[in-house]
């Protein structure tokens, strides 16, 4: 390994993997400097006692970089209003949590003069892809380490071993050593019994769920939620005006104590196999639906159908790491053209892990009471219909006595 490196920077979590990998590039580099930078998004609790952690294990500082508002406002909100997912249920917490942490840790190695920058992520995950995509985007001729892919630690228990031979101290242990991702915007569950398909989650165990509770456990009494947008953008939740951090915190306390927002899910991962994971999303779902159904009042059919086309390939290129690319910014400019008038007001329901629409209100509405009516009218005459379905199903009728002229009527 090159003895030229003088300088790291690590995205550093302290969780397993770079708790350990401080001590391993001590170890493989000729002793370089390592500066630990953790972008804050949200994990909470996790980021107590980092800095002496990072410090005891070798790093000579730690940054911790306060990205929360940044993330919901600039991340989050756009790809809801985008509608986006991955393969129809995945609400991208980990993906779009990414992009915005590595851009921070390449401001920090630019300032900082490091010479490479190091990250965690496995060789058979999406992370790699997307923590490298946004340091080739920002800093494209920065090495790169990633441990995973050169080291001789082959899995999680031997990393374990790893740390327990140099005193790392860890806050798992091999019986409870799911690997997690938590957020402001969810919070995921990976290995152990989830490797299984067969296997259902513990969602009724003590201390699996973090965010919220089993649907079964949830109160029997309904809870409303009432949402405000102002052009696709979540303002207020029951007429008080809140930030986006405040706002996502407060429906997940709503989500989650009325079961809203498990998922569990087998994806294709963008390197290729499928992996399983249980995802808590609580506030995320509540506002994918609010917006969504609020979209269904103020968009006209053709632009919500082309829209739903948008959705998925928005999707797939928050997973696949592309955030930083020209792509995804001109679908983004799109889907802001199209919420100029996703304004209104979505009442819901919570009730045992479900939402149901309990009323909807817009300035905007294209819904017409007048039009849409099964009782009598004064502005749609019926006999209309007669002629656009003549002209409607022309190519049908063309085609059919064509058959009947060649003796080909099915």
């Amino acid at each position: 390994m090159s003895k030229q490196i003088k300088k790291i920077v690590l995205a550093y979590s302290g969780g397993l993997d770079t708790s350990i990998i401080i001590p391993w590039l001590k170890e493989n580099y000729d002793n370089p400097e390592i500066i630990a930078v953790s972008g804050d998004v949200g994990q909470g609790t996790e980021l107590e006692g980092l800095e002496e952690k990072a410090i005891a294990t070798g790093a000579s500082k730690l940054y911790v970089c306060d990205l929360k508002e940044e993330f919901i406002k600039n991340y989050v909100y756009p790809t809801v209003q985008a509608g986006a997912k991955y393969e129809g249920d995945y609400l991208l917490g980990t993906a779009f949590a990414r992009p915005i942490i590595a851009k921070a840790i390449v401001d920090i190695a630019l300032k900082e003069g490091a010479d490479a920058i190091c990250h965690g992520c496995t060789g058979k995950g999406n992370d790699q892809v997307r923590f490298e995509l946004a340091i080739k985007a920002f800093a494209p001729g920065m090495k790169i380490i990633a441990p995973w892919r050169i080291w001789n630690i082959k899995s999680r228990e031997e990393e374990i071993a790893y740390a327990e031979a140099h005193n790392i101290p860890l806050k798992i242990n091999r019986e409870t050593n799911y690997s997690k991702d938590k957020n402001l915007w969810h919070l995921s569950h990976e290995g152990l019994d989830l490797e299984d398909p067969a296997n259902e989650p513990q969602y009724d165990k003590e201390g699996f769920l973090e965010m919220g509770v089993s649907p079964f456990m949830a109160p029997d009494k309904p809870t409303y939620v009432t949402i405000s947008f102002e052009k696709g953008i979540p303002v207020a939740i029951d007429g008080e005006k809140l930030s986006p951090v405040a706002l996502v915190e407060k429906l997940n306390k709503l989500g989650g104590e009325n079961g809203i927002g498990l998922a569990d899910i087998c994806e294709n991962r963008l390197v290729g196999m499928k992996s399983r994971g249980v995802y808590e999303t609580p506030g995320g779902t509540i506002l994918y639906r609010a917006h969504e159904v609020l979209e269904t009042l103020c968009l006209d059919r053709d632009t919500s159908h082309y829209k739903a086309l948008v959705a998925q390939q928005f999707g797939e290129l928050v997973y696949f790491g592309k955030w930083f690319t020209p792509l995804r910014e001109a679908l983004s400019a799109f889907v802001e053209k199209t919420q100029e008038n996703v304004t209104g007001d979505v009442k819901l329901k919570l009730y045992k892990g479900n939402i149901i629409n309990a009323g909807t209100t817009s300035k905007y509405s294209l819904y017409n009471p007048e039009f849409a009516t099964f009782d009598e009218d004064d502005v749609y005459d019926q006999k209309d219909s007669e002629g656009f379905i003549n002209l409607f199903g022309l190519p049908l009728t063309v085609k059919a006595l064509m058959d009947k002229k060649n003796g080909e009527n099915k």
